[in-house]
């Protein structure tokens, strides 16, 4: 028995369960942050014609804290172990949930929120150790399965929660999400064994640096790394405001398990699309598939801010969610294969980075565009998605030297 314990945690399958699963929770997470943050808002003080202004002003100011460690966490991992720094990513989701369920004022709400940006760089990480481990032929696949507990867990979450927010609260849904992350520490912690040491032993200061200066060396990922903030600043501006549009669209008592069906429909696509492009992108390559699938999506941003009425609403979002979800999965496949071996863990620590930053900058957007409509932050995701497509041509068409 002990033997197959030791087997089981050597395993890439098994560790491709261990991380899609922890990856799950934490979008779990941050999805029910996202869809019922506009609902909760009243309840801390928050006047209701300033409910779209804070909704953007905590989805943004919330990644900002984090973003000057990121490149601590990969030097980290590089001099002593990578473990570790993934799961201090979850301790921080743990405070971050407790600090937001005991928040009695949108202020206390904000920092708790801002806390959750010290998590950034575990995802690069457990995309690092799995290609490690996983065959090579099976990369695409691998990758695609774990990105797509994202948007897997912005279904769940909401859909799960909208009741339990209706009914008893959102201090209540984060306590149990509180519990869900002790979980995922103590599995990560003994679930999986972990043979890469660390054997860089220069000063942590100037490895952290050394990790900007491979990328700032590589024409490939000077390109590649603007490209992708385009693309996924766009998604989560529309993702932010979409509770916002369905509160207009429906005005019934239950607004917290409408917001999760909504974002449940998407989710629930793209538990289907994200291995289905990472199958193709095996097939077909990476790129090619990368590029097709963001160019289709400039096509389909705007329907969510042209059609009538929530059905119409939410069938224009599954479609265009599910899509984005799978091109989300494919670019950690060509983020990875645009660096060597040798620096890939600190360049794939910075593999969220697109995502951290695109909830900065979108949102952030997104509260100057909505003040005319809500709804007009899906024309703009899709201005934005047609200039990273510009960028994605121009970085695919570089040598990388990183």
């Amino acid at each position: 028995m002990i033997l197959a314990w030791a087997r089981l945690r050597s395993s890439w399958v098994w560790l491709l369960i261990l991380f899609t699963f922890s990856s799950f929770i934490e979008t779990i997470f941050f999805g029910q942050l996202g869809a019922f943050t506009p609902l909760y808002l009243p309840r801390i003080g928050v006047r209701p014609e300033e409910v779209t202004l804070w909704t953007g002003i905590i989805a943004s100011v919330s990644g900002i804290l984090g973003l000057p460690f990121l490149p601590f966490w990969g030097a980290l991992a590089d001099r002593y172990a990578r473990k570790p720094v993934i799961v201090r990513s979850f301790v921080v989701h743990l405070l971050t949930s407790l600090a937001c369920a005991a928040a009695g004022n949108v202020w206390i709400f904000l920092l708790g929120r801002t806390i959750s940006s010290l998590a950034l760089g575990n995802s690069g990480l457990m995309l690092t150790t799995l290609a490690e481990r996983a065959p090579s032929n099976r990369q695409g696949l691998a990758f695609s399965i774990m990105s797509s507990a994202s948007p897997i867990g912005v279904f769940i979450g909401p859909l799960v929660g909208g009741p339990i927010v209706d009914h008893q609260g959102l201090p209540t849904l984060l306590l149990i999400d509180g519990c869900l992350f002790l979980m995922v520490v103590l599995g990560l912690t003994f679930g999986y064994r972990d043979d890469f040491k660390g054997t860089d032993r220069g000063s942590l200061l100037h490895m952290a640096l050394d990790s900007i200066k491979i990328i700032l060396r590589s024409n490939r990922l000077k390109a590649l790394f603007p490209a992708l903030f385009l693309l996924f600043s766009g998604w989560m501006m529309a993702l932010t405001y979409v509770p916002v549009a369905v509160s207009k669209l429906y005005q019934g008592q239950d607004q917290g398990t409408v917001v999760g069906l909504v974002l449940g429909a998407g989710g629930f696509v793209a538990l289907f699309v994200g291995p289905l492009v990472g199958l193709l992108a095996d097939r077909f390559g990476h790129w090619r598939v990368l590029l097709i699938g963001s160019g289709l999506a400039v096509f389909l941003w705007p329907l969510p801010g042209l059609v009538v009425g929530l059905l119409a609403f939410g069938t224009a979002w599954a479609a265009i969610n599910g899509l984005t979800s799978g091109v989300f999965s494919i670019s950690f496949n060509v983020l990875s294969s645009s660096t060597s071996s040798e620096v890939r863990g600190r360049v794939m620590s910075f593999a969220y980075l697109p995502i951290n930053v695109g909830i900065i900058l979108g949102p952030s957007l997104g509260s100057l565009v909505t003040r005319s409509s809500v709804f007009a932050v899906f024309p703009t995701a899709a201005v934005l998605t047609a200039l990273g497509v510009g960028l994605l041509v121009i970085a695919k068409n570089r040598a990388s030297s990183a």
